[in-house]
């Protein structure tokens, strides 16, 4: 948060002097590889202030990687100045070094940053990755007048893209925040608001995750779960089914209350019911999201019960 009000503040300082742009906003390299980001503006660079490279790893606070001016470390970073931009060549790439890379250039006493570009190294896939989609439960969507979903990344061992489309058109992409777990590994949560409306229209959601330069995804998509009056039919099985279990418990509970000491324990309160539930493929749970910016902007605190860094 420190950072992007940062890079906030040296914008509105510079006015409409000079802006970065970092037209890559994803790119996969594989290990050893030499990895190329551009960085370019409107305005002549040469002459200018000094140019600088960050890199924002999953989890942490950017750091300064290389400095354009000086010849330090050349073996690893070349930095390459141009007349309106600048390219980063980081030689023999590890997966250590995935994250976010961004320009910035000094200008009088401020620092300006570029849009950051996000360098996938490797393969972030392991044997314990998977990726679940959840949605907010239907009461909370009626009280806030938005569907929380979050794409859910387990278990993996480096960034990962992660994409929204909603029924075959790209959306633009979520806000991620990560868990790492004490073996190293990562849990990623991809979060995005949906208006009321749109949620309720019919239209597919779904969330699309490429873990290396494959091509291969995994897809998760979900829909409002608004069955036609003509496929009323195949619920009266599962229903007929459900009412007759919920009679059997009651009638259990009513022993369980009524006889404690014939069954040979007492009664006790009952543990509250767990926040997710499925209906109609959907997994529902509590997303506990922070709605002080309801612009989907700013995402303050993951799922309920999951404490992340940002």
């Amino acid at each position: 948060m420190i950072f992007a009000e940062y890079l906030v503040l040296s914008s509105l300082g510079l006015g409409v002097q000079l802006f970065l742009y970092q037209t890559q906003r994803i790119q996969f390299v594989e290990v050893s590889d030499t990895a190329k980001i551009h960085c370019s503006s409107k305005e002549k660079l040469e002459g200018g202030g000094e140019v600088f490279w960050y890199l924002r790893r999953e989890g942490e606070t950017p750091t300064c990687i290389k400095k354009c001016f000086d010849d330090q470390n050349v073996s690893k970073f070349v930095c390459k100045r141009k007349t309106y931009g600048s390219t980063l060549e980081i030689n023999n790439i590890q997966k250590n070094e995935s994250g976010i890379y961004y320009c910035a250039v000094t200008t009088t006493s401020y620092l300006i940053f570029g849009n950051g570009s996000t360098l996938i190294v490797g393969d972030s896939y392991t044997k314990s990755s998977w990726v679940m989609l959840l949605v907010s439960f239907l009461n909370d969507i009626q009280v806030t007048g938005t569907a929380n979903l979050a794409c859910v990344i387990h278990g993996v061992s480096s960034p990962v893209h992660v994409s929204w489309s909603v029924s075959g058109e790209l959306e633009e992409q979520g806000l991620t925040r990560s868990l790492k777990a004490k073996d190293g590994s990562l849990t990623l949560i991809n979060h995005i608001r949906v208006p009321m409306d749109t949620w309720t229209s019919g239209k597919n959601f779904t969330c699309e995750v490429k873990f290396n330069s494959s091509g291969n995804s995994v897809k998760k998509s979900t829909r409002y779960p608004a069955a036609p009056a003509s496929e009323c039919s195949h619920y009266i099985v599962p229903l007929a089914a459900g009412a007759g279990l919920l009679l059997l418990v009651v009638s259990l509970s009513l022993v369980w209350t009524l006889c404690p000491s014939t069954l040979g324990f007492q009664p006790r309160i009952s543990a509250p019911p767990a926040s997710e539930e499925h209906q109609g493929g959907i997994l529902y749970a509590h997303l506990d999201f922070d709605s002080r910016n309801r612009n989907g902007r700013t995402m303050q605190r993951s799922a309920r019960g999951k404490s992340v860094k940002p």
